[in-house]
């Protein structure tokens, strides 16, 4: 490649790097009320800080620095408390919020604009050399403590409840809530149809899905109950 060309080329690099931080920067004033300057963000934002520690992380990997990648991601975990395996790939406007206690593994892949809130785990199912984490498209939200496992992809503008454990795909639009993950859809679920509230999880309105099968199985024993005593009374009508 001649000078001239070479040079341009690391300056589109360049803008596009530029272009890339702006907006996870962005994503925080979007996703986070008690943001209050860039200055706050950039310097004290410990998901800003795993993001792009990760991303120089990352290109050392991908470009065969694995021992220099693997060192960074250590490195970013000591500082942050957050682990991110420098093979993940995140796209722009990721948002973690707090974020200590999350773990991203190696062949996990993030779309664009997603947030994952702390002590978020998408990991491994397997041993084998393969795909074996979690895809997760645009736009989703995962609440905090939610364990995302295996080679699964969570659809977009999905959110995951806290603390679900989810092991199978999620369809776009889908809300997801218990342990193991119930999938539920928005309108079942009773959440706003609006993309522009994809970045409020809303825990208020998810489903108590152990409660509401509790309820569901005495609403059952009461019905038997009564069927029971129904029956017992005209036995006893008949032999009176």
């Amino acid at each position: 490649m001649e000078g001239p060309d070479r040079a341009g080329s690391l300056l589109v690099l360049g803008e596009m790097m530029i272009e890339t931080l702006r907006r996870d920067v962005r994503a925080v004033f979007e996703r986070d009320p008690a943001a209050r300057s860039a200055l706050e963000v950039v310097l004290l934002y410990p998901g800003i800080h795993a993001i792009w520690l990760h991303r120089v992380a990352h290109w050392l990997w991908e470009r065969g620095f694995l021992l220099l990648g693997r060192g960074l991601s250590e490195i970013n975990r000591f500082l942050t408390g957050i682990e991110i395996h420098p093979g993940a790939q995140i796209g722009p406007g990721i948002f973690i919020d707090h974020g200590l206690g999350t773990v991203i593994g190696e062949t996990a892949e993030i779309g664009a604009d997603v947030t994952l809130y702390h002590n978020v785990t998408l990991g491994g199912v397997s041993w084998e050399q393969k795909k074996r984490h979690p895809t997760v498209e645009d736009h989703v939200v995962i609440g905090a403590g939610a364990q995302v496992l295996g080679a699964i992809t969570i659809g977009a503008h999905s959110r995951i409840g806290a603390n679900s454990v989810v092991v199978k795909d999620v369809p776009p639009e889908s809300v997801v809530v218990g342990v193991p993950g119930r999938i539920l859809g928005r309108q079942e679920a009773h959440l706003p149809e609006s993309p522009e509230h994809d970045a409020d999880l809303q825990h208020n309105l998810l489903h108590d899905v152990t409660m509401e099968t509790l309820q569901e199985l005495a609403m059952q024993v009461a019905d038997l109950q009564h069927k029971v005593d129904a029956m017992a009374n005209g036995r006893e009508d008949e032999g009176g």
